[in-house]
C-alpha cells in the first residue's frame, strides 16, 4: 500500500507577513530548502498571526510537512490541469450595451 501512503516530518520554518496598501502577503519558508511538490501538504504550527495595516512581521515557527503518495501526487497533477483549463474561459474584452 505503498502507493497510497503519507510520510511527514517536522521542520522550522520562517513566516514572512507584509500588511500595506502595496501589498498583502505571506509567504513561508521551510528550513533547509525543503521542496513541496504536488499533493503535498504543509501545517505551521502555534497560534494565529495578526498584522495591522501598513506592518510588517517575521515569525520563526514549527511546520509539519506531508508528503503525497505517488497516487495523491498524480491526482493532484491532474485535478490541477481541468482547473487551470477554467481560467481559459475568462474573457478580457469590453461588453457593450446595447
Amino acid at each position: 500500500m505503498r502507493l497510497f501512503a503519507r510520510s511527514s516530518f517536522d521542520t522550522p520554518c520562517r513566516i514572512e507577513i507584509e500588511h500595506s496598501d502595496r501589498f498583502l502577503s505571506a509567504h513561508v519558508k521551510l528550513a533547509g530548502g525543503v521542496a513541496i511538490n504536488p499533493g503535498d501538504r504543509v501545517r505551521v504550527h502555534g497560534d494565529p498571526i495578526r498584522v495591522g495595516f501598513g506592518e510588517s512581521a517575521v515569525f520563526n515557527r514549527m511546520a509539519t510537512v506531508e508528503r503525497a503518495g505517488p497516487v495523491a501526487r498524480l491526482w493532484t497533477k491532474i485535478k490541477g490541469h481541468f482547473e487551470m483549463s477554467e481560467l481559459y474561459e475568462v474573457s478580457f474584452s469590453p461588453r457593450r450595451n446595447a
